[in-house]
């Protein structure tokens, strides 16, 4: 079948006979005039201009208060997630390179991250038993004994008792990712996602920024043992405050009968692009991630200036690039945020590239860092709303984590030998050829369109 970029998306596959996505043309959310579930032509908004203020901001002007509550469910949970993962992307990069691991262990160190891309394997586990808030306490009670005892682990020569408790953390926080990804499907109506992908996205970097900023920042005046303590008690409260979450049931036929819908979904020759693309969308952020903050200690840059800049701004660059994208889907639709919002997620690298090439100091460095953040939080929100878009809300346990471990994939091997690249080619080469990693994902665009279900449900 022959491709067709950019105005006419491929068919649906099987199965999806929904709103087929379209592209950059603001989505039609009412189409009978009345009644799609959380709009504001029923409900018109309350509160004062600055609430109106923020709500717009985040694309969610349309929504019912209802509606609205979801998104501070959705904000809490996604704080949760991102916590753990704050310390393996933020914290520990700084953590092993200023006691003198090598750059190509901190690279290495990322197989570890594993779990987040085998996840799929027990996701039938989260599927079928248990109530998915609990597997989140769970998973957040392990990752806060797992912090416990990192700092009193030898870390100048990491040996198997700091590669297990590296493995433990991010098991227990993959498990966790299951269950509040399958939650949010689930909780989130479609015409919510566009204001719900923004505020996920902030979510989990607002714990970047206060996890990881604050723990880099801080460790310039405080030892590290009791900023892991502190980190943990911090995650485990985070971890009981799950289970106050709304109950949200799975069916139990869903339950039960899981393998067949599932090879429904996604067992036809049309899932080829779609796998291929999940594979390679993130995968030049994914390279570079790791050499990110070797790169800022190896230019001299202190402690309290990587935990302000590329981690705190970045961060908070990054939640304002995600509410942008956000609000951008909510107008224009799942399928045309995607490609439009990735290109400037791609073409970021190239920063850092040209700061490493042409040594231009610190002044191209900040610069380099700011945009690569507002960027990521754009391409972010861009691909968290397509990946809802395509799981059906009573299998979203196993489809949204096969997916999610699908694009961790390529991106975890390719962490893994981000610090041999930068060893073996240079920062700046490096750098520039994580750009061109970025770029297969849009070949495979037309094909994906058609899983793409855009407006509201039925």
């Amino acid at each position: 079948m022959a491709a067709r970029w950019p105005f006419r998306p491929v068919p649906n596959p099987p199965g999806l006979d929904e709103t087929p996505a379209s592209p950059c043309r603001p989505p039609t959310s009412d189409p009978g005039g009345g009644g799609a579930r959380g709009r504001s032509d029923a409900a018109p908004p309350q509160g004062g201009p600055v609430s109106a203020a923020l709500w717009a901001l985040l694309g969610a002007a349309h929504l019912r208060p209802e509606a609205r509550r979801k998104l501070g469910t959705v904000a809490f949970l996604y704080f949760v997630q991102g916590s753990p993962v704050s310390i393996l992307w933020e914290v520990l990069p700084v953590y092993f390179r200023v006691h003198g691991v090598s750059l190509r262990a901190i690279g290495g160190l990322r197989l570890l991250e594993l779990p987040y891309s085998l996840k799929a394997l027990w996701s039938p586990l989260v599927h079928r038993y248990g109530d998915r808030r609990g597997w989140v306490t769970a998973g957040m009670l392990t990752v806060a004994l797992v912090l416990v005892a990192l700092p009193f682990a030898d870390v100048t020569h990491p040996g198997w008792l700091v590669l297990a408790l590296l493995l433990l953390l991010t098991a227990a926080s993959a498990t966790q990712d299951i269950a509040i990804d399958s939650y949010t499907v689930g909780l989130v109506d479609r015409e919510e996602l566009g204001p719900a992908n923004g505020v996920r996205a902030s979510a989990y970097r607002v714990a970047l920024v206060i996890v990881g900023g604050g723990m880099i920042s801080l460790a310039s005046v405080v030892p590290w043992t009791p900023l892991y303590l502190g980190a943990a008690l911090l995650f485990a409260g985070l971890g009981l405050g799950a289970l106050r979450a709304p109950r949200l049931d799975l069916p139990r036929e869903a339950r039960r009968r899981w393998l067949e819908p599932f090879v429904g979904w996604i067992g036809t020759w049309r899932a080829l692009p779609l796998v291929g693309f999940v594979l390679t969308y993130k995968l030049g952020e994914f390279a570079i991630g790791p050499m990110v903050k070797p790169f800022w200690v190896d230019q001299g840059r202190s402690l309290l200036e990587i935990g302000l800049v590329p981690t705190t701004l970045g961060i908070v660059l990054s939640i304002a690039g995600a509410l942008a994208g956000g609000a951008f889907i909510a107008r224009y639709g799942v399928f045309c945020g995607v490609w439009a919002l990735g290109i400037p997620q791609a073409v970021s690298n190239l920063g850092y590239a040209g700061v490493a090439w042409g040594g231009l100091g610190w002044p191209a460095l900040y610069g380099a860092s700011m945009f690569d953040s507002f960027s990521g939080g754009l391409g972010t929100a861009a691909f968290l709303a397509l990946l809802m878009s395509i799981c059906q809300k009573e299998h979203a346990t196993i489809q949204y984590a096969v997916l999610s471990s699908l694009f961790s994939l390529t991106g975890r091997l390719a962490g893994a030998v981000s610090g041999l690249g930068a060893e073996r080619f240079g920062y700046d080469a490096y750098f520039a050829l994580t750009f061109l990693l970025a770029l297969p994902a849009y070949a495979l665009l037309p094909w994906v369109a058609g899983w793409i279900r855009e407006g509201p449900e039925a």
